[in-house]
């Protein structure tokens, strides 16, 4: 009973990890013994709200933003039976990025579509594996499906000369790092991808569950996890290199550069989301052309309950799609 005990607790993300120390690049923060939550205000329900209601002032002082959600369902069909729907009416997001769908083929109710006349999906092979989905109301120029060797996990999306909406959904390391080689290699040619879009001279908004928590502040127990998926030296230096090698930009970090407990994920076991346990794993980086038409980048972090995920929303001005 010991031995599966700790096996159990090995590859839960909530809970500390025995690894050994690791050497961190020097363009990454050295990992802290430990990182305390500063906000003891965050949400920590564990169940989704009823009623939900979402009181964006910055939605309010600008009557003309884009908004742009990105929302890792952890299974589509389940977390509309949880709460989707009330998500998306709260938000009414213009564009909504959606990963780990789940789904092998287009779900007929997952939006209304008379709001969303726009609606793409990337499915992989395998059955009831990955998946991503953009539903939009405008209606983009181009859609660029998968990656050469990851089917599932990438929309490219654009809209005119506006930007390149790119819907990510990276792969886990695995327990016991079993796929670091596969998480690593889509990150190669992510990073291609993007590269390839900016000699096109697009704008770019990458978003979607990258799951890698970049800095220690990124997770609630950095200093237990160095050798936990999301959270090795391999994952963290790759998505160091991307963002500095494409000049791209972490908005919520942008925003919130040393601000500590704000996470997108919580496990459902052992009671992660009440103690406030959890990983940022989700994302919006941008290109810097893109940076003054920023209005805000945001964690929902009370929807929580229909996914283990939360969602993340970007907040953009001075940008038509018509």
């Amino acid at each position: 009973m010991t031995l599966i005990l700790r096996q159990v607790v090995k590859q839960t993300r909530c809970l500390s990890t025995v690894s050994p120390k690791c050497k961190v690049t020097p363009s990454i923060s050295t990992v802290k013994k430990s990182l305390p939550a500063t906000d003891s205000n965050l949400p920590n329900n564990t169940i989704f709200p009823s009623p939900l209601i979402i009181d964006d002032a910055d939605k309010k002082q600008n009557n003309h933003c884009l908004t742009i959600a990105s929302y890792n369902v952890a299974g589509l069909k389940a977390c509309i039976k949880k709460g989707f729907h009330q998500y998306v009416q709260a938000e009414d997001p213009d564009i909504l990025c959606l990963q780990e769908t789940k789904v092998n083929s287009p779900l007929a109710n997952a939006v209304d579509e008379t709001i969303y006349k726009y609606r793409y999906w990337a499915f992989d092979e395998k059955k009831g594996y990955c998946g991503v989905a953009v539903f939009s109301k405008y209606k983009p120029s181009s859609v660029r499906y998968g990656l050469p060797d990851y089917r599932g996990r990438v929309l490219s999306v654009t809209f005119g000369s506006a930007f390149t909406l790119l819907c990510c959904y990276s792969p886990n390391a695995g327990a016991n790092l079993a796929r670091l080689d596969t998480k690593q290699r889509f990150n190669t040619q992510m990073e291609h991808h993007i590269r390839t879009l900016l000699q096109q001279k697009e704008p770019v908004i990458w978003a979607g569950d990258l799951n890698v928590a970049h800095t220690p502040a990124d997770l609630a127990r950095p200093s237990t996890n160095t050798r936990s998926a999301g959270f090795t030296m391999e994952e963290r230096t790759d998505m160091t290199r991307i963002l500095d090698s494409l000049g791209l930009i972490d908005t919520w970090r942008h925003l919130h550069p040393t601000t500590q407990g704000h996470y997108t994920y919580f496990g459902y076991r052992f009671r992660c989301r009440e103690k406030r346990l959890g990983w940022r794993l989700d994302y919006f980086c941008m290109t810097p052309d893109l940076l003054p038409k920023l209005i805000n980048s945001v964690i929902r972090h009370q929807v929580w309950g229909a996914s283990d995920h939360v969602p993340v929303v970007l907040l953009l001005k001075d940008i038509s799609l018509d």
